[in-house]
């Protein structure tokens, strides 16, 4: 059985301490009396923030709103708008590209609002942890960075999601209205948030599912390779490359990626960078297995939705490798759309006790990202693939095909085979076929370029432009008086 109890007691804890922030949480996000603010943040600051074990317990709230139900909505999103999967029932309007609908922007603000909560939580920290009066200036350290982590990675889902948004950081958190920031200010923030995290967070965290410097490190590179900076995205990911800290998990067939790499009972693996923790508990579980499972495969013990599904009759399925093991975590089910309907069986957890109560971790980073992000960037910053870029992405080709990782094999790719264009295109499939499940192709497929291409090409459909960036909420709108909806909204809505 899977250990919990450090992830267990992470999850609690985090839930305690934000319900001990309800009184903050209202009056920071809503414009109430002065007179009602000071007395709540006085008593949470002068007697909360003091010893280590305090400023942990807030710093557990950041994870709240990341490790609930929202962050698995927020992948199901963007997975449904890949060109390899389909959306069903209310998210079918994800996958024709024209734009969000009613309930898809009622969606997404919902993210919207659990981002700015876990940054809101983040920056309490931030603020207040340096006062306090019974901790060491190291631990202030490690949480002030590992709440610079988090808010990094709130706002990198932010900016590429919606573009410019608001900056609410630890100095202006209790301004209602803030304008929009541009997209380059947003990444200011980011990188420099990381930069400090990498430098602050421990080579080794004391409990599983915290972040440490390589975490930092492997988010930077992917920041950057973003911001086209393929240099530092290179050399970002190498430094965890070459720490040797990290192996990818050796495997044999479909069934062993399902338990050894993502199963339910893993505590950990060589593997793991950054996962979201999860476990067998009420409420403390990973929901993209209700999301992702049919009744019918008896993988999940509480049936599932089958939100997201593929067909085997798209070109992209089509011109997958069957001797790929990790095409084999798809399955053949009729969900009432035809014989030809694929469900997605990558998370599996039969003895879990409840919709949100499965066991298996959400893989946010991975040696994987590390090493593709490595293959990508080498490659861009080179002018075309080197043969340590190929060496990276032929570590994560062999395990998939059941071969030694560090040892060349029959399917290795051939560096002279490929320029820069082609490869490029080369790493983007594997990165396809990795990270499944993990909302990360719609987002490869807009920082490179390639949406409308490759949906037309794979799906027939032409991506209207208003789909590429989702709508601002119009509870943002309503709630910051600085935004105007007519020019701050983002076009098409």
């Amino acid at each position: 059985m899977k250990n919990i109890n450090s992830n267990y007691k992470l999850g609690l804890v985090s839930q305690w301490i934000t319900n001990g922030f309800v009184m903050i949480c209202v009056l920071v996000l809503s414009a109430c009396e002065d007179s009602l603010i000071e007395k709540p943040k006085s008593i949470v600051v002068e007697t909360f923030f003091n010893t280590a074990a305090e400023v942990e317990s807030a710093t557990n709230a950041i994870y709240t709103p990341l490790r609930s139900n929202d962050y698995t909505v927020y992948e199901t999103t963007l997975e449904c708008q890949a060109d390899y999967a389909y959306g069903r029932g209310s998210w079918a309007p994800l996958h024709e590209y024209q734009g969000f609908n009613d309930a898809n922007i009622n969606r997404v603000g919902g993210l919207w609002t659990a981002f700015y909560l876990s940054i809101r939580n983040a920056n309490i920290v931030i603020a207040n942890a340096p006062k306090g009066n019974a901790i060491s200036e190291a631990d202030i350290k490690k949480y002030v960075g590992e709440a610079k982590f988090l808010r990094a990675f709130n706002y990198f889902q932010l900016v590429r999601n919606w573009a410019g948004v608001p900056l609410r950081t630890e100095a202006n958190m209790n301004d209602i209205n803030l304008a929009k920031s541009t997209p380059e200010e947003v990444y200011n923030l980011i990188v420099a948030d990381l930069k400090e995290a990498e430098t602050n967070l421990p080579d080794k965290p004391a409990q599983t599912g915290r972040p440490s410097k390589w975490a930092a490190k492997t988010l930077l590179a992917d920041v950057y390779l973003n911001q086209k900076k393929y240099a530092e995205a290179r050399d970002k990911a190498d430094e965890v490359i070459k720490s040797g800290k990290f192996a990818l998990v050796p495997v044999k067939t479909a069934e062993d990626f399902r338990i050894n790499v993502f199963g339910p009972d893993l505590v950990t693996t060589t593997e793991e960078i950054f996962f979201f923790k999860y476990s067998r508990q009420i409420s403390q579980g990973n929901y993209m297995l209700w999301i992702t499972n049919h009744p019918s495969t008896k993988l999940f013990s509480f049936g599932g939705a089958y939100v997201v599904y593929g067909e085997t009759t798209d070109p992209f399925y089509k011109a997958w490798d069957k001797r790929d093991l990790r095409n084999g975590l798809w399955n053949k089910v009729n969900i009432g759309l035809g014989a030809n309907t694929l469900i997605s069986s990558k998370f599996a957890d039969p003895n879990a006790i409840s919709q949100t109560g499965a066991g298996n971790d959400d893989p946010v980073y991975s040696y994987a990202d590390a090493l593709l992000i490595y293959a990508e960037s080498a490659a861009k910053a080179g002018n075309g693939p080197t043969a340590e870029a190929i060496e990276a992405l032929n570590k994560v080709h062999r395990r998939a095909y059941g071969y030694d990782p560090k040892v060349a094999s029959e399917i290795d790719f051939a560096l002279s085979d490929y320029n820069a264009a082609t490869f490029e295109d080369l790493v983007l499939t594997e990165r396809a076929y990795e990270f499944l499940y993990l909302g990360k192709r719609w987002l490869d497929l807009k920082r490179t370029g390639k949406v409308k291409a490759t949906i037309l090409k794979e799906k027939g459909i032409t991506v209207l432009d208003k789909h590429l960036i989702w709508p601002i909420p119009n509870s943002e709108l309503n709630y910051n008086k600085a935004l105007d909806p007519l020019t701050d909204q983002n076009p098409g809505y």
